[in-house]
C-alpha cells in the first residue's frame, strides 16, 4: 500500500537492479574498490601487488590493481563476474574454517555493476603466452578474447558509478578519497609484510613496501624511523590466541585511535572492544583522551571468529570476546611493565605533546600536589582540604610569576573594547568570589545566584568569537624558524586538502618533499607557535567520520585554534584575571557554551541552595 492509498503488487527485482543494490553495500567509494581488488590479489598468493590511481578534474578516474598471483583460466575469469561465484568456500561450514580474505563472491560482480571493468589474467599453470581479456560494463559482458599476458591478474576499473550518479555525487574530495585508500593499504601492508605493495598516483609513487619477514621494516617504511624507535615488540602465546606485533611507549601517543591497527587471522579489522582493551593496558601511563600507537596481529581458532557480519568484512564477531579482550589488555600491560619507558630526550616530542582535549593541563611554572587542594576565596585567604581521591590531582592556587604573565598575555589577546562588544543582556553582572582547582571560577550574581564557570570553556568561547571576527591571512604570524612536519601517506593526503582552508585561518603550510610539510606561519592571535599540535588535531578531527553534525573545514580549524589558544584547565588565575574572564564572557554573542557545545557556566539560585541545605 502506498501513501496515497493505492495498492501495489509485490515484484521480484530484475538482476540489474539487484546487482546495483548489492554493489551499494560493497562498493561505497573508490577506496572500497581498492580494498576488494587488493584482497583478491592477496588471496591469489601474490608476492607483489601494484595499485595505480589516476585522476581527472578533481576526481578519481581509473583504478588499476596488478598482481603476480595464481591468475585464472578463461572459464574462471568469466565466472568470477557472476554474483556469489567464489573459489573460497563450497558450503556453509567452510565459513568457520576460513583462511581467505574474500568468500562472498560479490567483489567483481558488485564493481562491474557500477563501472567499466577490464580484466586481463593468465593462470600460472597454463601453457603458452596467451591469457584472457574480459570487458564488463554495468554488469554486462562486452568482450572476451585471448591476449598476451604475464602470469597473474590485472584489473582496470573506469567510469566508477557512471550509472549511479547519486553515489558519485556524494564522493568526498580527491585528497580525502586518496587518504581512505592509504588507510586501507596501511592496514593490509601491516597484516601482510611478506608481500610487496606499491601505490602510484598519477604515475608518482606514494607508498612502497618490500617483501620482508620483519614487521618492523614495514612499519618503518610507512611511518618512519621516529615511530619505529618508540615501539616495543609484543609476542605472546596464550591459551586462546597468539599476539604479535608492536606497541608504542607512552611517549608516543595520539589524540585518536587511528593508529591502533589490529588484524585477526590476517584480516585487518575494526573492533571497539579490542581497541579499548589495548588502551586499558596502558592504565595511567597515558593521560585521559590520549591513545597509543599499536600494530598487532591476533591469531585465533577460526571457529571463534565470525567474519560473515557485514559485506565489507571489516567487522567481525568474536565468540569469546571478553576473554580475548582481557588477554590482550593484560599482555599490553605486561609488556609495558617490563620495559624501560623513559622517553629518549634526543627525539622530538612534537608528535607527543599532550593537549587540552585530553584534559591533561600543561601549565608552565605551576606545581602539582596529589594530596591536598585549595580553594581561594576573595578576601578570605585560602581554605585547604584533603583530596577526594588519591587518583585526582589538584593544582596549588598560588600562581607563579611566569604563570601570571602567561595568563595576562592570553587575556590581552581576547580583550575587546567596550564600544565594540555589546554586553549580553541575558547574562547578569557577576563578581568573582574564588577559584577551585584552577578549573572553575566561582562568582556571585546580584540576585544571590551562585555561578560556577568553567574557565577553559569560557575562554575558548571568547577566543572563538574573536577569531571568527578577525582571523585572515594578514593576521598570520610568520615563524622565525619554520617547522617541518612529517606525516604518514594517509594523513599527508588529508593535509594537502586542508592547505587552502588553513591558509585562510592564518596557518601557512606548504609541501616539503614526500609526505613532509613546512609550517611557515600560525595565527598571530595564538601568541606562540603550537603549529605541530594543531595539525595533529586537525588531521585527527577531519578523519573522524562519526561526527553527528558535519562541519566545514574552516569551522573545525577555528574551533581547534580557539581550544589551543584558550587558558587551560589547571591554570591558576588571580582575582583580577578571573574577573576579566567573566567580563569578557558577558560580552560574547553566545556566552553559554564553548564552541564544542559544553556549558561555560552553571547557576544555582538562592532558592535551590536553600533547598539543598534544608532551609526550605
Amino acid at each position: 500500500m502506498t501513501q496515497d492509498g493505492n495498492y501495489k503488487t509485490i515484484q521480484i527485482l530484475d538482476p540489474a537492479t539487484v546487482n546495483q543494490i548489492a554493489a551499494g553495500e560493497v562498493v561505497e567509494r573508490p577506496a572500497s574498490v581498492v580494498k576488494e581488488l587488493v584482497e583478491n590479489a592477496i588471496d591469489a598468493s601474490a608476492n607483489t601487488i601494484r595499485i595505480d590511481i589516476t585522476s581527472v578534474q578533481g576526481g578519481i578516474s581509473t583504478i588499476r590493481v596488478t598482481d603476480d598471483g595464481c591468475g585464472m583460466s578463461p572459464a574462471d575469469a568469466e565466472l568470477a563476474f557472476a554474483p556469489h561465484a567464489t573459489s573460497k568456500i563450497t558450503k556453509l561450514d567452510d565459513l568457520f574454517s576460513l583462511h581467505s580474505l574474500g568468500f562472498r563472491g560479490e567483489a567483481l560482480a558488485s564493481i562491474a555493476a557500477v563501472a567499466k571493468v577490464t580484466l586481463v589474467t593468465k593462470a600460472r599453470s597454463s601453457t603458452g603466452t596467451a591469457g584472457t581479456r574480459l570487458v564488463v560494463i554495468g554488469g554486462i559482458l562486452h568482450e572476451k578474447r585471448a591476449t598476451g599476458a604475464p602470469e597473474g591478474t590485472n584489473v582496470l576499473v573506469e567510469e566508477l558509478f557512471f550509472n549511479t550518479p547519486a553515489r558519485k555525487k556524494f564522493q568526498k574530495s580527491l585528497n580525502t578519497e586518496l587518504a581512505r585508500i592509504h588507510g586501507i593499504l596501511e592496514g593490509l601492508c601491516l597484516a601482510y609484510p611478506s608481500i610487496s605493495f606499491r601505490l602510484f598516483y598519477n604515475n608518482r609513487e606514494q607508498l612502497a613496501t618490500e617483501r620482508t619477514s620483519q614487521l618492523l621494516n614495514t612499519i618503518t617504511r610507512i611511518f618512519g624511523n621516529e615511530y619505529a624507535r618508540e615501539l616495543l615488540p609484543v609476542s605472546a602465546d596464550l591459551p586462546i590466541l597468539r599476539i604479535s606485533g608492536y606497541i608504542s611507549r607512552p611517549a608516543l601517543s595520539r589524540k585518536d585511535h587511528g593508529q591502533i591497527l589490529v588484524s585477526i587471522n590476517g584480516r585487518y579489522i575494526t573492533s571497539t572492544s579490542l581497541t579499548a582493551a589495548i588502551r586499558e593496558g596502558y592504565r595511567s601511563l597515558l593521560p585521559r583522551g590520549r591513545f597509543p600507537v599499536a600494530f598487532l596481529s591476533l591469531s585465533l581458532d577460526t571457529h571463534l571468529v565470525d567474519v560473515n557480519v557485514h559485506p565489507t568484512k571489516k567487522e567481525v564477531r568474536l565468540t569469546k570476546e571478553k576473554e580475548i579482550a582481557e588477554s590482550l589488555r593484560d599482555t599490553v600491560f605486561g609488556i609495558l611493565r617490563h620495559n624501560n619507558l623513559i622517553p629518549d630526550g634526543t627525539i622530538s616530542r612534537q608528535e607527543h605533546t599532550f593537549t587540552e582535549a585530553s584534559e591533561s593541563p600543561v601549565v608552565p611554572g605551576v606545581a602539582e600536589t596529589s594530596s591536598r587542594y585549595e580553594v581561594k576565596i576573595s578576601g578570605f585567604g585560602k581554605i585547604a582540604a584533603p583530596a577526594v581521591s588519591e587518583t585526582h590531582h589538584f593544582l596549588s592556587t598560588e600562581p607563579t610569576h611566569a604563570g601570571t604573565l602567561s595568563t595576562d598575555h592570553r587575556l590581552r589577546q581576547t580583550e575587546v573594547p567596550v564600544m565594540d562588544s555589546p554586553v549580553s543582556g541575558s547574562v547578569p553582572p557577576m563578581e568573582v568570589i574564588g577559584q577551585v582547582g584552577g578549573i572553575y571560577i566561582l562568582a556571585a550574581a546580584p540576585d544571590g545566584e551562585l555561578i560556577i564557570i568553567d574557565q577553559h570553556a569560557a575562554h575558548e568561547r571568547i577566543f572563538y568569537e574573536k577569531i571568527r571576527r578577525i582571523v585572515s591571512t594578514k593576521n598570520a604570524q610568520e615563524l622565525l624558524i619554520p617547522i617541518v612536519i612529517h606525516r604518514s601517506p594517509k594523513d599527508a593526503a588529508i593535509l594537502r586538502d586542508l592547505i587552502p582552508a588553513l591558509a585562510k585561518e592564518g596557518i601557512i603550510i606548504e609541501e616539503f618533499g614526500s609526505d613532509a610539510f613546512l609550517v611557515r606561519a600560525v595565527p598571530a592571535i595564538m601568541g606562540k607557535c603550537e603549529g605541530q599540535e594543531i595539525i595533529d588535531d586537525l588531521v585527527s578531527d577531519l578523519m573522524n567520520t562519526d561526527l553527528e553534525r558535519p562541519l566545514s573545514d574552516r569551522e573545525r580549524i577555528t574551533r581547534i585554534i580557539a581550544c589551543r589558544s584558550a587558558i587551560k584547565a589547571g591554570t591558576v588565575c588571580t582575582y583580577e584575571q578571573s574577573q576579566r574572564i567573566v567580563n569578557q564572557l558577558r560580552a560574547m554573542h553566545t556566552p553559554f557554551t564553548c564552541p564544542h557545545g559544553r556549558p561555560t557556566m552553571i547557576r544555582f539560585t538562592r532558592a535551590k541552595l536553600d533547598e539543598m541545605f534544608g532551609r526550605t
